[in-house]
């Protein structure tokens, strides 16, 4: 299972390897000490969204394209523990190869609404401009 402290230090160290930048010039330039900075490169410090806005600032990286990557990189995790827990879970699966695959909204691995997930909830659009936050009971 992928944590996401370490799915944002791995985006955070590829925009700036992509960079060519060191950490003590990316420390320097969010106002974040080097050490602190490598911790969060690590996946070993949780961020805060400060600090992330601070070091995304400093790489010239939108915040949200950081969390798109993190986003994607957690799918594909996802993804294939949940492929290899339908291959330990059904081996037969497994030897049967490409014939056989489980139900998933890409065909790869069983997604929200599937029988693996429960029932679907739809939520119809809202019909206004304006929406209304109701908080859950």
């Amino acid at each position: 299972m992928t944590l996401l402290r370490e799915a944002i230090g791995e985006s955070l160290r590829r925009a700036r390897v992509a960079q060519s930048r060191t950490l003590r010039e990316v420390s320097t330039s969010a106002r974040v000490s080097l050490g602190y900075l490598s911790e969060v490169e690590r996946g070993r410090k949780e961020a805060s969204s400060e600090l992330l806005a601070a070091i995304c600032q400093a790489l010239d990286v939108p915040l949200a394209q950081v969390l798109v990557d993190v986003s994607a990189a957690m799918a594909d995790a996802d993804r294939a523990a949940a492929k290899k827990a339908v291959a330990t879970a059904n081996p037969a699966l497994a030897s049967a190869g490409a014939g056989v695959r489980p139900r998933g909204g890409d065909g790869d691995v069983p997604r929200a609404g599937d029988a693996g997930f429960g029932p679907r909830i739809v939520i119809p659009a809202p019909k206004s401009d304006r929406l209304v936050l109701v908080a859950a009971k």
